[in-house]
């Protein structure tokens, strides 16, 4: 018998916990360049309004009040910046990801759009966080918590650094709760996604990978379980576009 911990679901494989994060880093290496065209065309645009809802969830003051977001596994910035362009200018945006080469477009579309001196970018695990306790007012994830190997000790950290009466959003695929659009959903998950990242990315795996990792994922009943073992209050989730993807939230009190 396995032992929990021991191993971990990596897609539909089995392999030992250990060796997930150098495969997650090695699938977004290969995609990072390309990886938000791939999230148009995979969603056809519709990434753009979940993070729309995220953004207006977090809710940056729009005054010089100070205002500190962490975001997680947000390398290419898009989260980040979405958010300082809503707050105002007391609103600063951190970016943490394990992939340098994420986090080198995310420097780069910082610069070109003049908020180089608003958002910083660091190279970090979500498991290790490398900030002080009750650091920051609110905490985001998009679309990378699934990529996570101990996603409890990811949920440990980040209440952790969360100051009291802190947030923390999670946008995350999730499960598809409308009769028929399960299994359409399905078909062109596995047959259009990964011949999308082979024409586009060069790397039909590496977006095989993301699509099983998503069937993988706890569904939201069980992630909203996870975030109250880890301490959080107020744990709730929304459902989008059919179930998905959901937004979940919860507060330090």
């Amino acid at each position: 018998m396995r032992e929990r911990g021991d191993t971990t679901d990596f897609g539909f494989r089995d392999i030992p916990l250990a060796d997930k994060q150098p495969l997650v880093d090695d699938v977004f290496r290969s995609v990072a360049s390309r990886y938000d065209l791939m999230n148009d065309l995979m969603s056809a645009g519709l990434h753009r309004a979940w993070k729309d809802v995220l953004v207006q969830t977090v809710n940056p003051p729009r005054d010089d009040k100070p205002f500190a977001l962490l975001d997680l596994a947000g390398g290419t910035g898009d989260v980040a910046l979405r958010v300082a362009a809503a707050g105002g200018r007391g609103t600063r945006a951190t970016v943490v990801d394990v992939n340098p080469d994420m986090l080198a477009v995310g420097r780069a579309r910082a610069a070109e759009r003049g908020f180089d001196d608003v958002v910083d970018f660091v190279e970090g695990n979500a498991e290790a966080l490398p900030f002080p306790d009750r650091s920051f007012d609110a905490v985001t994830i998009a679309f990378g918590i699934r990529n996570v190997p101990r996603i409890e000790a990811a949920l440990a950290q980040t209440y952790r650094v969360l100051r009291t009466g802190g947030r923390f959003l999670c946008l995350e695929f999730s499960t598809v709760d409308v009769p028929g659009l399960d299994r359409l959903y399905d078909l062109y998950s596995f047959n259009v996604i990964p011949a999308l990242g082979r024409a586009v990315a060069g790397d039909a795996e590496a977006y095989r990978y993301l699509v099983e990792s998503i069937r993988r994922f706890p569904r939201p009943e069980v992630f909203a379980a996870l975030m109250r073992d880890a301490s959080f209050a107020r744990v709730s989730f929304q459902r989008m576009s059919g179930g998905i993807v959901a937004l979940h939230s919860g507060w330090r009190l």
